[in-house]
């Protein structure tokens, strides 16, 4: 695979896929801009060396609409305050116009094109769309990790037409996530949460023989709890999913693993900031409770055992963190992760909104994961669409 550092990008116009699908408030405004942070790296590296720096990013699923809210004028804008190079921004991806900006751009020049889900050519990974993209550049650099588990124009299709190149976030993630997969410090504990199992499937069934620990918790936890044959009230789970979880738990059991559930639980009726909440063991859930979040002696428990980690990989919060009276959980998993000595591995938009929101210094961690979705199907030992095209 070619890294930026084959590339030299002297007076070339470089298209660079990022991922700046970034959250915002109803105003418009960032709330968090990790995932621009973390392209800086490859951006100022290009421009440094006099490089047209021609940056493109889908945001949310426009499903190949032009929707106001999903434009990246207001990501321009918080680039330019992190960069000391120029950066503007066009109001399209393709185009007469979108060539005339590129035209008269001067190296060491940023330019952000607009959403590229915009157009139904991005996600159909269409051949004449891309065409259109990749006659803008003269090399591609690949640096979204948390899209390159998608076979889109940007992600995999510029390949097919332009030289090919990792950027710094892409080799520096797999790089590390590999090693993990090679060989891990043991002991080695998988973090589970967040609410669907789907998702978490794949990387369940291939740790079996790796892991150590599989700590499960949040709406996920209360799938495998069902699946177990305990009463889960009203809370959320997956019905339709118990045999799965039954096949995962009864596969941990036959490798002596440790698949560890919750054993006690904060429920409440509702979720609200607000909410009445009671912590009890989880044979005791009935009627109308709602678990949303692993109780007391939990906590405890998971803390012991991700302090004597050597590898932990962390996905997906164990509670609703986002609400007050069910924050402890996340908040003491996230502690305990950073303080664990081993290597930390943590992945996911919710895990990483979750350790900002708790003010947990990024430094603190091994390694953040900038692609939940990615992180999880490479670490299942999926090929990636974008990493493959540029191992060709």
């Amino acid at each position: 695979m070619k890294t930026l550092h084959d590339l030299d990008p002297k007076d070339k116009r470089v298209l660079v896929r990022v991922d700046f699908n970034v959250p915002m408030d109803k105003n418009r405004e960032i709330t968090d801009d990790t995932r621009i942070k973390a392209a800086l790296p490859t951006i100022e590296y290009l421009a440094e060396r006099c490089a047209k720096v021609i940056i493109m990013s889908h945001r949310g699923r426009p499903k190949g609409q032009r929707v106001d809210d999903l434009r990246l004028d207001k990501v321009a804008a918080r680039l330019a305050s992190l960069t000391k190079f120029p950066v503007s921004d066009v109001h399209d991806c393709i185009g007469p116009d979108v060539e005339a900006a590129v035209s008269s751009m001067e190296p060491g020049e940023i330019l952000l094109l607009e959403n590229t889900r915009f157009h139904h050519g991005e996600e159909m990974n269409d051949a004449e769309f891309t065409k259109q993209i990749a006659k803008l550049g003269d090399a591609f650099v690949s640096d979204a990790f948390g899209a390159v588990h998608r076979a889109h124009a940007t992600t995999a299709g510029l390949a097919d037409f332009l030289p090919a190149y990792a950027g710094l976030l892409l080799e520096r993630e797999i790089e590390v996530l590999s090693s993990i997969l090679k060989a891990p410090k043991k002991p080695v504990v998988l973090i589970m949460g967040g609410a669907k199992i789907y998702t978490k499937i794949g990387i369940l069934k291939n740790f079996i023989d790796k892991g150590d620990a599989f700590l499960i918790g949040g709406g996920l936890a209360n799938t495998f709890l069902y699946a177990a044959g305990y009463n889960v009230g009203e809370s959320l789970y997956e019905s339709a999913k118990r045999d799965i979880a039954c096949e995962i738990m009864l596969e941990a059991e036959k490798d002596m693993d440790q698949f560890i559930l919750p054993t006690d639980v904060v429920v409440a009726s509702q979720a609200s900031e607000t909410a009445e909440t009671l912590t009890i063991p989880v044979s005791d859930l009935e009627g109308d409770m709602k678990i949303f979040d692993i109780g007391k002696e939990t906590i405890t428990r998971f803390c012991d055992i991700i302090a004597r980690a050597g590898t932990v990989i962390w996905n997906g919060p164990v509670g609703l963190y986002e609400m007050a009276p069910f924050s402890e959980g996340t908040r003491r998993i996230a502690e305990a992760v950073a303080d664990c000595e081993g290597t930390t591995i943590i992945g996911g938009g919710d895990t990483i909104d979750a350790i900002n929101k708790f003010g947990i210094a990024p430094e603190r961690f091994t390694h953040i994961s900038t692609g939940g979705g990615a992180m999880l199907e490479l670490l299942e030992g999926k090929k990636l669409p974008g990493i493959e095209v540029l191992s060709r």
